[in-house]
């Protein structure tokens, strides 16, 4: 699935610290915790708490969040609309690895239980 340049750019420069408030309202509005939220980030990209704060702290692009990330082997398996794209088909790598992030989250707001939203092959 194609996305505009200008769209693939908008994800590339956008901060990791603005967008996270927003994931952490979106999965505690829907009962769930700050620590599930990043369980979920830890098993997409490695990132642990501290690892967290610091990419918050400094204020990273998603293109420097996912830079540093360890992405995990499985999130091939991450698949289904989100903001209108089907993730498995965007073309941008970029853009597919956020738009897996705001799959998981989605997924996890949506009171989807841990074990499927941490997919296993």
């Amino acid at each position: 699935m194609k996305t505009t340049p200008e769209h693939d750019e908008r994800m590339a420069k956008m901060t990791f610290a603005s967008v996270y408030p927003h994931y952490v309202t979106k999965v505690e509005k829907k009962g769930r915790t700050k620590e599930e939220l990043h369980e979920v980030i830890h098993w997409l990209c490695g990132f642990d708490d501290s690892e967290i704060q610091k990419l918050i702290a400094s204020k990273v692009t998603f293109e420097a969040f996912f830079q540093q990330a360890s992405l995990n082997s499985n999130a091939n398996l991450i698949k289904g609309l989100i903001c209108g794209y089907r993730v498995e088909e965007l073309e941008n790598p970029l853009t597919q690895k956020v738009r897996y992030l705001d799959k998981l989250v989605d997924e996890l707001a949506k009171g989807k239980k841990m074990e499927k939203i941490l997919r296993k092959a």
